[in-house]
């Protein structure tokens, strides 16, 4: 047990209505999960409101009530705390109630478009062969050094990474590497969190579902930089546009990484195969297992970071050179025929149109390149028909099919897609519904020596279809049609 008062170390207090001295059990902002001596915070979310269930919590055992409004009538023995953002109160009180974790090991933050949870598995990957215990919060998966737990969000609520990130200190981790989401950022989860270092990748379209305008979701990421430390480095992609927007008005140590123009961190492809790249970084080569422009990015993006974390130069590239693929990202397998097929889960257009151009760099144009795509429900809709722009420009055939449908029609998902193919790439598009008919539709019009890219998925292993997930691996389902077709 903790008690209140000292929780609530730097939440902004309007009032305070009871006792802060009384010890609280648990922290909830999930009001069924409340028991006796609990702390619930009420959090406004996109859904509901938790200030509704205020009443619920106190009826299931809550203690004290951390609101932004304070409700009509007071119950005698219970403690409100009226505050100016319960997000944010969350956020100082999960890290407080934990011990504040973050400030034990180095945390670096990973945020932008694409390439975050690459960029964070890849520095987990190099810092466990480099010795270390590491810790890694990433959409994939939960690591804890060894032991895996399941993710559930880009960027986990406040409690959640706390909770874990005090497992780390626990088991001994020196070093967590954490993708941090625009909603993350913006719902405050990140708030209280010590960073040493924070990484820009890139931003293209997405998430407009969430951010009314492009600048506002560019603006939350830049919001990140502007909260790190002194101590802290930020190392920021400067062939972005937006890379020197993220550096303005940070305290932080300024760094920049490029493949086309001046930086800290400097980068030329001298070989691009489908086995791998050959990188002269900062004067130094390396080859790597990884594949295309986009990941010479993530690699010097890791560089930097591995360099900038005190590891040495050289036993940083040599711990490039054993890097392998992270699961759904440019993950392929070659068929007895000679065919290729990648999984990648460019579920956004900048991502599609960088893995459909690292294809292209690979590719010999003997053999046809055929797509497999789709677009999520419930989310952003102006992709859609860009999406489909994208792939049928750049491939020879494609089959547009669902994603996860979650509670939209995807036949009306498929249509809105429909509308961005250019009427000289009409011939090239097929639309099946039905995400396995359409993977195993491409595999059987394959030929030896084609490639299928089966894009928006990457590693997931499920399907959302009407709110209900069902198991579905693209890689595992073009794995086995393929052999089933004798391919």
């Amino acid at each position: 047990m903790s008690i209140l008062k000292d929780i609530l170390y730097k939440v902004a207090i309007e009032s305070v209505t009871g006792s802060t001295e009384i010890a609280i059990n648990q922290l909830h902002f999930d009001s069924r999960k409340v028991e006796k001596n609990d702390a619930f915070i009420a959090i406004r979310g996109t859904i509901s409101d938790g200030h509704d269930f205020i009443e619920k919590a106190i009826e299931l055992g809550a203690f004290a009530i951390i609101c932004e409004t304070l409700p009509v009538s007071l119950i005698n023995g219970i403690t409100y705390v009226c505050v100016r953002d319960t997000n944010a109160a969350l956020a100082f009180m999960a890290a407080n109630y934990f011990g504040n974790p973050s400030q034990k090991l180095k945390l670096v933050g990973i945020t932008g478009t694409n390439g975050k949870t690459t960029i964070a598995s890849l520095l987990y990957q190099m810092f466990k062969k480099a010795g270390f215990k590491v810790g890694l919060l990433s959409t994939v998966k939960i690591l804890v050094d060894d032991i895996e737990y399941k993710a559930t969000h880009t960027t986990p609520d406040s409690i959640t990474i706390n909770h874990f990130l005090k497992e780390m200190v626990d088991a001994g981790v020196e070093y967590c590497f954490m993708e941090v989401s625009s909603h993350g950022i913006h719902q405050k989860r990140t708030e209280a969190l010590h960073f040493r270092g924070g990484i820009f990748t890139n931003l293209s379209h997405d998430h407009l579902d969430y951010h009314p305008t492009f600048a506002e979701y560019r603006d939350v990421k830049k919001s990140f930089f502007d909260q790190l430390p002194g101590s802290a480095f930020a190392l920021t992609n400067i062939d972005d546009k937006n890379g020197q927007v993220m550096l303005q008005n940070t305290s932080a140590k300024k760094l920049t990484y490029a493949l086309k123009t001046y930086a800290d961190y400097k980068a030329q492809i001298l070989e691009n195969q489908l086995s791998g790249l050959l990188l002269k970084i900062n004067g130094n080569e390396v080859w790597v297992k990884l594949i295309g422009t986009f990941n010479a990015y993530n690699l010097l993006a890791i560089y930097g970071t591995a360099v900038e974390l005190g590891l040495d130069s050289l036993e940083v590239l040599r711990l490039m050179s054993e890097l392998e693929s992270v699961s759904g990202r440019f993950q392929y397998i070659v068929s007895n025929t000679n065919i290729t097929a990648i999984v990648d889960y460019a579920h956004t257009p900048d991502a599609l149109e960088n893995v459909l151009n690292t294809i292209t760099d690979v590719r010999t144009n003997n053999e046809q390149l055929i797509t497999v795509v789709g677009c999520g429900g419930n989310r952003d809709t102006a992709k859609r028909p860009i999406m489909a722009n994208i792939a049928t420009e750049l491939s020879d055939k494609v089959i547009i099919t669902s994603d996860n449908p979650r509670n939209e029609d995807p036949e009306v998902i498929i249509q809105e897609m429909e509308k961005g193919v250019q009427p000289q790439n009409f011939k090239k598009v097929l639309s099946i519904t039905d995400r396995f008919q359409a993977i195993k539709t491409a595999c059987q019009l394959a030929q030896p020596n084609d490639i299928i890219l089966i894009a928006g998925k990457g590693h997931e292993t499920y399907q959302e279809i009407k709110g209900v997930r069902h198991d579905f691996d693209d890689m595992k389902n073009v794995k086995e049609i393929l052999d089933q077709l004798g391919k």
